[in-house]
């Protein structure tokens, strides 16, 4: 078996938490696991799916704790896998990124993500990659936790396979080519898209 990274989707497990911002990391493995024909099977501390590349595997982890204890299912799976932290990969949402936003970081503090804080909190270390998906912050004063907890609309839900593609690129640059490769693959802006017609000059 070649190398193995933890790949770590955060969300909150059961149906009413499904399809809200909050659960950005779980809907992004769901879609990878589904564009590589892979199922997730409960396990220890959370549902697990395995996916291969050329030699290498991606542990897809979705924690069953809860988002708040999350560092639990973490360092479990860590130490399951015999781990190094540099193979370890956490995918959360975040408030201050416009929505669709993707952001790749080799390692920083939680920014205030109750999941990242207590995964660095069980690990006792800051220093692993983390990927933010931008979920905007459409909200007035003290409707933080409505609108992390309220459901993305079908036309947002709608552009999570595209950030899965990104991120999945942005995986397989990780296990080959670095973390720095891969924060310049998931960090690109999307390219603009070309008109079908030139404008007349």
């Amino acid at each position: 078996m070649g190398a193995t990274y933890l790949v770590v989707g955060l969300g909150n497990i059961g149906p009413e938490y499904a399809n809200t911002r909050h659960n950005m990391g779980f809907m992004i493995l769901d879609a990878w696991a589904q564009a590589s024909n892979v199922l997730f099977k409960t396990d220890r501390y959370g549902d697990v799916a395995e996916v291969s590349w050329k030699g290498r595997w991606f542990v897809l982890l979705k924690p069953s704790t809860y988002m708040n204890l999350s560092g639990k299912a973490v360092r479990y799976w860590m130490q399951t896998l015999n781990l190094p932290l540099e193979n370890l990969v956490v995918i959360s949402d975040d408030l201050n990124l416009p929505f669709g936003t993707l952001r790749m970081r080799a390692n920083g503090s939680s920014g205030g993500h109750n999941g990242l804080e207590n995964i660095a909190e069980m690990l006792e270390s800051e220093q692993w990659a983390r990927i933010r998906v931008g979920i905007g912050n459409d909200f007035s004063r003290g409707g933080q936790i409505d609108f992390v907890l309220g459901e993305l609309s079908e036309e947002d839900r709608a552009v999570v396979p595209e950030l899965t593609d990104k991120i999945i690129r942005g995986m397989k640059d990780f296990a080959t080519l670095g973390v720095q490769r891969a924060m310049n693959t998931v960090n690109a802006k999307p390219a603009p898209k070309t008109p079908t017609e030139a404008p007349e000059s």
